[in-house]
C-alpha cells in the first residue's frame, strides 16, 4: 500500500503496479514493465542479481545499470517492496501490507499475513502515545524436520 495525498493505493496486481507507475508519470519501458513481470510472476523475493540473471535467460536484453536503476525507482515509490538484508536487498510485488518469515536454512523471505489482537496495539500506542496505523513483523526461523 501507498499513501498519495491522504488516499492509500492498493497495488494487489501487476496492473495495479503498471497503473501506479503511470499515475505517478513515471515511463513504463520496455526494461520496468519486464522487472514488474517478472517480480508478480516469481512470488518470491529475489535480489538484483537474480532479477538480472532470470530476465537475460528469458531473452530480455537488460544490463545491470537498467536492473539496479529500476529496482531503485520503484522501490522508493512503494511499487516494489524492498526488504534490507545483512547480505543485500532482496525486492518482491507488493500486494498489501504484511509481515515475513526469514528462512534461515534456505534465506527465503516469506511473506504472511497476521493481524494482532486490538487490544494489543492499544496497550502499544497507549504506552508510546503513537497512533498504529500499519505494522510488520519479521519472525526468523528454521525449518522444521519431520520425522515418520
Amino acid at each position: 500500500m501507498k499513501e498519495q495525498d491522504g488516499v492509500v493505493q492498493t497495488i494487489g496486481s501487476l496492473d495495479d503496479a503498471l497503473a501506479q507507475c503511470q499515475s505517478l508519470g513515471m515511463r513504463l519501458s520496455r526494461q520496468r514493465r519486464s522487472i514488474l513481470e517478472l517480480l508478480w510472476e516469481a512470488q518470491e523475493h529475489l535480489s538484483a542479481r537474480q532479477i538480472y540473471d532470470r530476465l537475460n535467460q528469458q531473452g530480455k536484453d537488460i544490463g545491470h545499470t537498467s536492473v539496479y536503476q529500476n529496482l531503485e525507482v520503484l522501490s522508493q515509490q512503494g511499487i516494489i517492496e524492498c526488504v534490507e538484508r545483512s547480505d543485500g536487498r532482496l525486492y518482491g510485488h507488493v500486494n498489501e501490507s504484511h509481515s515475513h518469515i526469514n528462512c534461515l536454512d534456505t534465506d527465503q523471505i516469506l511473506d504472511i499475513h497476521i493481524e494482532l489482537p486490538k487490544d494489543f496495539i492499544a496497550a502499544v500506542e497507549q504506552q508510546n502515545g503513537i497512533k498504529i496505523t500499519d505494522y510488520r513483523i519479521d519472525f526468523f526461523g528454521y525449518r522444521k524436520v519431520t520425522t515418520d
